[in-house]
């Protein structure tokens, strides 16, 4: 809706007086305003995941290259005295050499097998170049694709060269030998991860990454030329997947500070904990920690891993830290890379973090390979120095005096800096940097009911967030969780893990293969759970066992069709919507299941949701029957009975009130169709005969009656399928319509609902490219044909003709589809269009050669179908289409033939499923029926069926479906927890909704002042133009300057303020139809408009009048049983004057309720139908008790009443609280004419007032039998209405002119000629309409005008 700028500058909105919005907008409820008629329904896009590792790695063998020469220093480094010389934490001087070197190696052994217990260790101490490659290349060999890890120690040998050499020894240790890093890479392969800790070790690593380079591009040599050398040698493995770890740049030398030791490196990467230690003892800020000693670090109590010690806690805050960090500096693929792929790589990463922050801190800089970004500066770090703090100012007590350790609060801290970021920051913002903490947390039982609400409340953020966290590592740690007994993390898991399904479903494996369906079972079946959590444990599984047959079995063994049949019934809709979808999920394409729920009666407990008030809960039960009915195993006779008995179920719902529902209702019937696809195409053969030989008086077609060829889309077909159907209807035909054509229609991208907007002729060209799109012009079945069908069926008993009484289901089936095809919503229509054409299409194929017998005896032959063979080459440009490969049956087994040929009466075909995929025919006639050229054996078939190429859009693919089950996921994807934006006072939407609230109360109260002082006159035209079709009903909005008119099948909008005109857009009626009704709703505030048309079909726009495209917010058929033949074609003046008759002709009339949200809904029928538009469904049939239409029905809330007016001229009331036989409580028949309007008053003792054709203006008191007053005014009505507020009624007649009384039956105006026209006379008036507020009267008349007239300028 468009604010106008007057409007918010209007000194009137400042007045202190009009400051409150009236309180009762606020209460009124608004219709059609849920997500299913805000959204399309389907999925959401799936986010790419990236977070499974591809590749998880395992290091499974470590080489230990130590070249020390203990006691030998080499020639190119002097050293300092006193200087470092601890290696591995032994002093190498203090023992023999050789004794040394071997305590040195295995200690370091030692500490790499902290980290990695499992891999294969081999030592080469002081070795040769021999020694080195037999050791890499055995190594490689056991390891096959796994990843190796090569520690090099140079502490004793010369620094390494820029050639890209590392030094080791002779045999008798006389000289050193240059190794060159190319044939390290060569033996030891990829993928490999390589540790050098010695001076000027930023050398071998550019060295490294040259010979890689060379490999490379030797590689694609030898790639392009088989013939190069290259190509002949051995190739040379590649090094991409490898990565280095060097303890200085190639500038650098080792500290050699003697308080550190000599392989400060190491140290760093396998004794973090110790090192950091002693470091942090070794800074200036370590005197503020009294009496701690290097000596005292050495008696810290506990072991690393044990979390509940001092020591296992420094660890373990010291992991949560350095992989928080990593986190947050790198990019997400290099930290799950580094991080998350190999336990031994990400250990060492984590301790690098470290190493980089000790040795920059001595002036040198680690460097690694892939490179990092700096991290020594890192805030978390100060974290860190606190906790070691915290952690070594308890040491003296504890190991003097005793006392108990006092656990860190770093955990308890870090969760409360997550939660006021969760609570506290805005929507668009950093990650937050504690999520690999809060992670670490869930390992300990103290804090992890507090880490999973928080963590739960961070998915809640939306997708990215579930993302964010999967990236992190979470999975493992809440699939482990899901082994806890513990009740009260039932809640916060299940929440968890909706939230991961709703984003990523292909965890669904993870969990049955950790038996994780059974924790969610168990929480389904648990009655003391919340509604709330048993509805997301059944999403959980529904998700579980999605097309998923593993998932399937496992939650059949589970008794899960038990447990959610029993909570069918539940309160919470929710609850009932997926425990639906769980079941249509479990025995979808899986026939044990189906069985299980035969012999629990699931079928029969499901029907009590198809009258559900809550339509997605409806759609979901249709979804769960659809797919029952649509098992492709064996057909017994007991299934059968059973697919029948469903499928009469279902067809009870085709005239719901959803077009949600119905769409799911097409779906779960083309499974039908596609089981008994037989039995179908011998019912469409029958009914394509019989409406070739049935003359239907039908004003809709006008081509040859069989028309079964592919129909260029011709004029009638009401479709909003595309552009081209709409261009072709506008240029059909009369000067009007062309005239319509010409104010072009701009379409939406999606080929939905359309919008004329007037300037834009260019689209018309772009249309009619479009028209060889085989989506809307190859049906066999035009929509004219499907709507002849549609009436001939009704009027002629086919069951006689099929003789069959077993056939009769499949007939009702077809009827039903037929009644779909021509739903007013466009969506509903397509879809059934598509499950008619493709088995018209099949039916026709199948039946080329023969004719038809006698129609007695279907066992001979089918009827032929009208259209020959080569016709249908012809026309459909050189070969018929095809249906899609998989519609002829859901399985791939092979045919098998019929078993029980002998007993079985030949009418009746024994199911046999069809080959996938390959054959277009259907196979399942019986074989008595020479229905096609060859045999189903499929294997001729597979190659020999030259006449049916590709593919063919227009026709239904085996699994259908509507994206209703993954739009009703989303809601699990986005924020529950989040306030709605509706609600959140500070909101646009809810400024803009404050806005329209004032703008109401102005509009009435400055309306009322001026109704108030009394209006005298009522002739002064504010608003003239010339409509673009006939004017048939006219509606103002209630506070908008906006006037809404329909001609036959278009709507108009004006703004009478600005005499402009907004928008022109066809409705989509059928060509026999015209708009005989038009409502606001929601008018208060987002205004929808509803059109009635005389065959029963409501619509209802959205976004018009704004500049958008109007779109078709729903469609249903309101009042199913008004037949074309009571509608007189040609309406107009011959009506007026049969009116006194009584005859049809009233078409479709309403009421609209806004406070209760009923619509009250008659015309050419014998009831007054009530709608409850929250749930979408008929809530009540009202009999009217008379023999003629209903034409004018008024009703009040407050009081449950409805006043109808009849065609034979009585008044009748009703009180909707009272049941059909009595709810009847007044009948007037003092009018001897139709009744053009009867209104009730709405206040508490509001009368009713009614006119009749004859002119007489009766008012009749609720109670008294009587009317209490008549005023005579001119005869001949033809249109009539009575100002709500005002008291003013105006009446325009056959002899062109209007006349307004007041209340007393007094004359305040009499109009008879256009302002402005020289006077010129008014055509005959086709309709009139008073402004619900203000003193404003609109008329239309035969000669396209449309004028308002109002009271004079000084009232206004």
């Amino acid at each position: 809706m468009k604010m106008d700028s007057e409007l918010l500058l209007s000194p009137a909105v400042c007045l202190a007086e009009e400051e409150e919005a009236d309180m009762s907008d606020w209460n009124l409820p608004l219709a059609f305003m849920k997500k299913r008629h805000s959204e399309k329904i389907e999925g959401s896009k799936a986010l790419a995941q990236s977070w499974r590792m591809k590749d998880r790695m395992k290091t499974v063998s470590v080489a230990l290259v130590l070249c020390l020469n203990v006691g030998v220093d080499p020639p190119d480094v002097v050293k300092t005295s006193p200087c470092a010389r601890l290696e591995c934490w032994i002093d190498p001087l203090s023992m023999s050499p050789q004794k040394a070197l071997e305590t040195i190696g295995a200690n370091l052994q030692k500490q790499y097998e902290n980290w990695q217990p499992r891999a294969r260790y081999k030592q080469s101490l002081d070795p040769t170049v021999d020694e080195v490659k037999k050791l890499c290349t055995s190594l490689r060999r056991n390891a096959k694709e796994e990843r190796v890890l090569f520690h090099y120690n140079g502490h004793g040998v010369p620094r390494p060269t820029v050639n890209g050499e590392i030094w080791v020894f002779n045999k008798n240790y006389t000289q050193y030998i240059p190794l060159s890093v190319y044939d390290l890479q060569t033996w030891m392969g990829s993928p490999s991860i390589f540790v050098y800790d010695c001076s000027n070790a930023g050398i071998i690593v550019k060295s490294f990454k040259q010979f890689a380079l060379q490999r490379e591009q030797e590689l694609e040599v030898a790639a392009i030329n088989p013939n190069h050398p290259l190509a002949q040698m051995p190739l040379p493995p590649s090094m991409k997947n490898c990565i280095q770890l060097a303890a200085c740049e190639a500038s650098e030398l080792l500290p050699m500070n003697p308080d550190l030791p000599a392989d400060l490196f190491t140290s760093c990467l396998t004794t973090p904990i110790k090192i950091a230690l002693r470091w942090f003892c070794m800074q200036k800020s370590a005197k503020l920690v009294p009496g701690v000693t290097l000596d005292l670090i050495e008696k810290i109590p506990g072991r690393l891993n044990d979390r509940r010690t001092p020591l296992g806690e420094l660890n373990w805050i010291f992991t949560a830290i350095t992989d928080t960090i990593a986190w947050n500096v790198l990019p997400r693929d290099l930290f799950q890379k580094l991080f998350r792929q190999d336990l031994l790589v990400a250990s060492l990463f984590r301790n690098f973090l470290l190493a980089e922050r000790i040795m920059r801190s001595y002036n040198c800089t680690p460097v690694s390979s892939p490179r990092l970004p700096p991290t020594y500066m890192h805030a978390m770090w100060q974290a860190w120095d606190l906790a070691v703090d915290i952690c070594l100012s308890q040491l003296p007590t504890i190991i003097e005096e005793g006392t108990a350790f006092r656990h860190s609060p770093f955990f308890a801290e870090q969760l409360t800096a997550f939660q006021v970021w969760l609570t506290m920051g805005v929507e668009n913002r950093n990650p937050p940097e504690q999520l690999p903490i809060v992670l670490q947390v869930l390992l300990s039982q103290v804090h992890r009911l507090r880490a999973l609400d928080l963590l739960g409340r961070f998915l809640d953020l939306g997708p990215w967030a579930v993302s964010l966290a999967l990236s992190v590592g979470i999975f493992p740690y809440v699939l482990k969780l899901l082994q806890s007994s513990a009740r009260e993390l039932r809640p916060l898991l299940v929440f968890i893990w909706a939230k991961i399904l709703a984003v990523d479903s292909s965890c669904q494996a993870d969990l049955v293969k950790d038996n994780g369906h059974k924790y969610f079972l168990s929480v389904l079946a648990d009655p003391y759970m919340p509604a709330e959590h048993r509805t997301m444990a059944v999403f959980i599984l529904a998700v579980i066992v999605n097309s998923y047959t593993t998932g399937q079995e496992a939650c059949l063994q589970g008794n899960l069709i038990a447990i959610c049949l029993e909570q069918l019934s539940d309160p919470h809709p929710l609850l009932r919507q997926w425990v639906a979808i769980c079941l249509g999920r479990i025995w979808q394409n899986f026939d044990s299941a189906r069985w299980c729920g035969v012999r629990d009666s699931a079928h029969e407990k499901l029907y009590s949701l198809l009258s559900d008030p809550i339509p997605e809960v409806r759609c979901a039960a249709v979804f769960a029957l659809g797919t029952f009915v649509g098992n492709s195993a064996e057909r017994t006779d007991h299934s059968t009975t059973i697919d029948h008995n469903v499928a009469m179920m279902l067809a009870q719902l085709i005239n719901d009130g959803s077009p949600v529902v119905r769409k799911e209702l097409v779906v779960a019937l083309s499974h039908l169709v596609v089981q008994y696809e037989s039995n179908f195409c011998t019912v469409a053969l029958q009914f394509m005969e019989e409406e070739k030989n049935y003359a239907v008086p039908s004003p809709a077609n006008t081509l040859e009656p069989g028309n079964l060829t592919p129909v260029r889309d011709s004029p009638a077909i009401p479709r909003l399928r595309s552009v081209n159907s709409y261009t072709n209807i506008r240029a059909a035909t009369t000067a009007r319509n062309l005239n319509k054509s010409l104010q072009n229609l701009n379409l939406n991208e999606e080929g939905g609902p359309v919008a004329f907007s007037p300037g834009n002729l260019s689209t018309s060209s772009s249309a009619s490219s479009t028209l060889g799109s085989p989506d809307n012009d190859e049906y066999i079945l035009s929509f004219e044909t499907i709507d002849k069908m549609r009436r001939v069926s009704s009027y002629s008993s086919l069951n006689s003709l099929i003789g069959v009484s077993f056939n009769s289901v499949y007939t009702q089936i077809w009827r039903v589809l037929l009644h779909l095809a021509a739903d007013p919503f466009p969506e509903v229509s397509d879809l059934a269009m598509k499950v008619l054409n493709s088995i018209a299409y099949k039916a026709t194929i199948n039946a080329r050669p023969q004719r038809i017998l006698d129609s007695g005896s279907l066992t001979q032959s089918a009827p032929a179908s009208p259209t020959s063979k080569g016709a249908h080459i012809h026309q459909a440009g050189g070969s018929p289409p095809m249906p899609s490969a998989s519609s002829s049956s859901l399985t791939n087994e092979v045919p098998k033939p019929p078993t029980r040929g002998g007993e079985q009466p030949p009418t009746r075909p024994p199911y046999t499923p069809t080959l996938g995929g390959q054959a277009p025919h259907s196979h399942q006639f019986p074989r008595t029926r020479k229905m096609f050229d060859k045999g189903p054996s499929g294997s001729e078939q597979a190659g020999d069926d030259a006449d049916d190429p590709g593919g063919h859009k227009a026709y239904m693919n085996a699994n259908l479906s509507t994206g209703l089950c993954d739009w009703s996921a989303k809601y699990f994807a986005q924020p529950v927890m989040k306030i709605p934006e509706e609600h959140d006072v500070e909101s646009q939407v809810r400024k803009e909704r404050e806005w329209r609230f004032l703008r109401n109360a102005r509009v009435r109260k400055q309306s009322q002042r001026i109704t108030q002082r009394g209006v005298t006159r009522l002739d002064d035209q504010i608003f003239i133009n010339r409509n673009p079709g006939v004017p048939s009903v006219v509606k103002f909005h209630p506070f908008n300057p906006c006037i809404a008119v329909a001609d036959k099948d278009s709507i108009c909008f004006w703004d009478w303020e600005k005499a402009e005109r907004l928008d022109y857009f066809y409705n989509g009626n059928p060509r026999y139809t015209r708009i005989t009704a038009m409502e606001y709703l929601n008018g208060h505030d987002y205004s929808l408009l509803l059109t009635a048309t005389d065959d029963g079909a409501l619509r209802i726009w959205k976004n018009f009048a704004d500049q958008r495209n109007p779109e078709m917010v729903t469609a249903w058929q309101g009042l199913s049983d008004m037949l074309p033949t009571t509608r007189g074609l040609a309406r107009r003046v011959s009506i007026y004057l049969d009116r006194s008759k009584g005859q049809g002709g009233a078409g479709m009339v309403v009421d609209w309720e806004q406070e209760t949200g009923l619509l009250m809904t008659s015309g050419d029928v014998r009831v007054i139908r009530i709608w409850d538009t929250e749930r979408e469904m008929k809530v009540q049939d009202i009999p009217t008790g008379a023999d003629s239409c209903v034409t004018s029905l008024s009703c009040d809330s407050q009081r449950s009443l409805i006043a109808a007016g009849l065609g034979d001229g009585s008044v009748r009331l009703y009180d909707r609280r009272m049941g059909a036989n009595e709810c009847r409580v007044m009948t007037y028949r003092e009018h001897s004419s139709w009744v053009v309007k009867a209104h009730l008053q709405k206040q508490t003792d509001g009368k009713i007032i009614s006119v009749s054709v004859d002119g007489d203006v009766r008012f009749f008191e609720l109670r008294s039998p009587d009317s209490v007053n008549v005023l005579q005014t001119v005869k001949g009505l033809t249109a009539l209405d009575i100002h709500p507020q005002a008291n003013l009624f105006a009446c325009g007649s056959m002899n062109q002119f209007i006349a307004v009384y007041n209340s007393n039956g007094d004359v305040i105006s009499n109009i008879k000629y256009y302002d402005g026209f020289m006077g010129q006379r008014i055509g005959a008036i086709s309709c009139l309409a008073f402004h619900p507020y203000w003193p404003h009267l609109a008329v239309g008349s035969n000669d396209y005008y449309m004028s308002i007239y109002s009271a004079e300028k000084r009232l206004r």
